[in-house]
């Protein structure tokens, strides 16, 4: 049945045949999750809810936003993308989040945490300025709730004089379960029926901002979200309204059920894949480290078992901090903690840390603060495509002050990074990627600001030297220089393990005529390019391999590396080309 169905043929089906249809879509999703991996345990907690809006309103010409997009599986499957829900994720195929491109259904990209408010209201606003008539309708979860953008955009409900629905999705979790204030005011607001009185009392914050709120529903039961949304539709041309609904998320499902967290993102990892989490040795090391200083804390913002902290959490409770999806103040959380003689360490995914930008460069670096920032999911991060791929950190960190930017070989000189952390007294950004593949035969110890030779047999007379960070570049270029190696070129390979400060004395040492970089992130303000300005006035001919002025869409990371340029065979063909010039 769902095969064949449409949004639009959905308002002639009885509730017994859409109960029917949700199952068929939870059933879709699962399988395809588990096959491609993706974000399983959220989507199927709002199969009902999602089957509801397409029944209640009119789509595409209403339009609807999900936060994040971790829960619109079920509308991709509704709007005409059955066909091609098997791809989704892969290169080439379906996005994991909404995507204009994709479809007239999605009407605003999403991918990171308290958009949709704002988005909506801008909409809307469109809306009434041209003299259209339409529904704006937002989901929002209760995780994302705690962002701090969603209060900016209440804050302005009543200047703009327009009207949308915002659905509260309440769950209990974001990622990890969800923690603060705001969820415990939505918990007051989801108790029983004697607790009316006192629910509709706290309900009144929203009306202050300009919403009426209506809650608290059973998101999972259809008919129930059916004649609520039906009866708020007609609300909605006087009037902005916050829908309160409680589900369960991996609902139908059992072991999604009771282990929410675990699985609400599903990797597709191949069976003869053998890899070790660089977000592991994070947890291990630190607490650790944490046994012997006291003064060493971490902070999280809602990911706290994702990056390898859940041990550390459960050993020191009195020095651990998740913040909830607010990675601003989990920032300037630090750097005070910092200025007052703790050591914290900041763990976030490089795409989300780009939301901590401002309060990098003024909290904890105009203030030469020992913050350690450990930037998880580093470079291409692959199936989560344009909103999820770290490829900016190392451009926007290394224009900044004060801030020290190390890129580990692999998880044992992370580990060795980590321990220099310890007694580094001034900022320090430390990236790495999710999975470390392999562990180089090298290991020489840790100086600060200083690099290694991989392969020093060569380094006296190599026509090339090749600089590169981070695992997955050195593996390009270890892999580029074996194989010339065969052709009778020899190169030598550098680990520059410092982005920031650059090796001076070893740019300096170097003989070979041609200077090739390699790295995970953009050409522009990343590593290449300080290797370019380092060399400006020099003889030495520079050649970059970086992503270029794009963004950077899914597919599996080791590929999406080679479409845009950064791969062993460029660096190869490159080689080869100029010696047979």
């Amino acid at each position: 049945m769902l095969e064949n169905i449409n949004s639009a043929q959905l308002k002639s089906m009885t509730v017994r045949e859409l109960l029917a249809l949700s199952e068929e879509a939870r059933e879709k999703i699962t399988s395809t999750v588990l096959k491609n991996g993706g974000h399983l345990s959220s989507n199927l907690g709002t199969v009902e809810l999602t089957v509801a809006l397409h029944y209640v309103f009119d789509f595409p010409k209403d339009k609807l936003i999900f936060d994040v997009g971790h829960q619109c599986y079920t509308h991709k499957l509704l709007s005409g993308r059955y066909s091609k829900f098997g791809s989704i994720r892969q290169k080439g195929g379906l996005s994991g989040f909404p995507k204009r491109e994709e479809s007239e259904y999605d009407c605003y990209n999403t991918g990171h945490a308290g958009t949709s408010v704002s988005a909506a209201l801008g909409i809307a606003k469109a809306r009434d300025i041209k003299g259209e008539n339409f529904n704006v309708i937002a989901v929002i979860g209760d995780g994302s709730f705690n962002n701090g953008l969603v209060y900016e955009a209440f804050n302005s409900l009543r200047l703009l004089h327009t009207n949308i629905l915002l659905i509260i999705n309440d769950n209990g979790m974001s990622i990890a379960p969800t923690v603060g204030s705001m969820h415990e005011y939505l918990e007051i607001l989801s108790e029983d029926a004697r607790q009316k009185e006192k629910n509709d009392r706290h309900a009144k914050i929203f009306e202050r901002f300009g919403f009426s709120y209506d809650g608290v529903y059973d998101g999972n039961d259809l008919e129930c979200m059916i004649t609520k949304l039906s009866e708020i539709k007609e609300r909605l041309k006087s009037e902005s309204v916050i829908l309160h609904v409680v589900t369960k998320k991996g609902k139908g499902y059992a072991f999604c059920e009771e282990n929410p967290e675990a699985t609400h993102g599903i990797a597709a990892i191949k069976a003869d894949e053998v890899c070790t989490e660089y977000s592991r040795v994070l947890g291990s090391k630190l607490t650790e480290l944490a046994a012997k200083n006291s003064n060493i804390c971490a902070v999280t913002a809602a990911m706290t078992s994702s990056l390898g902290l859940a041990g550390f959490f459960e050993k020191y409770p009195n020095r651990s901090v998740d913040v909830g999806i607010c990675e601003e103040h989990a920032t300037i959380l630090c750097a005070a903690m910092a200025a007052q003689g703790l050591k914290p360490y900041y763990a976030v995914y490089s795409t989300f840390l780009q939301r901590s930008y401002d309060e990098i460069i003024i909290d904890i670096c105009s203030q030469n603060l020992p913050v350690t920032i450990c930037a998880d999911r580093a470079g291409i991060s692959g199936a989560d495509g344009e909103t999820h791929q770290g490829v900016f950190d190392l451009s926007f960190l290394s224009m900044i002050p004060n801030l020290t930017i190390a890129v580990p070989k692999d998880i044992n000189e992370f580990a060795d990074m980590l321990e220099m952390s310890a007694t580094f007294n001034a900022p320090l950004a430390i990236r790495y990627p999710r999975e470390g593949r392999r562990i180089f035969k090298s290991h020489a110890p840790l100086e600060y600001g200083k690099w290694e030779i991989l392969n020093k047999d060569v380094a006296d007379d190599a026509k090339y030297a090749v600089l590169a960070c981070g695992e997955y570049a050195l593996t390009q270029a270890v892999a580029a220089a074996d194989e010339l190696a065969a052709s009778g070129v020899k190169v030598e390979i550098i680990n520059a393990r410092f982005v920031k400060p650059l090796d001076g004395e070893m740019l300096n040492a170097l003989k070979a005529e041609r200077i090739i970089t390699v790295e995970d992130n953009m050409l522009a303000g990343g590593f290449g390019s300080l290797i370019d300005t380092y060399f400006a006035d020099s003889d030495k001919k520079v050649k970059n391999f970086a992503y270029g002025d794009a963004f950077i869409p899914q597919g599996v990371a080791s590929e999406l590396m080679r479409d845009f340029g950064v791969s062993a065979k460029a660096i190869v063909d490159y080689v080869l080309e100029n010696e047979n010039r």
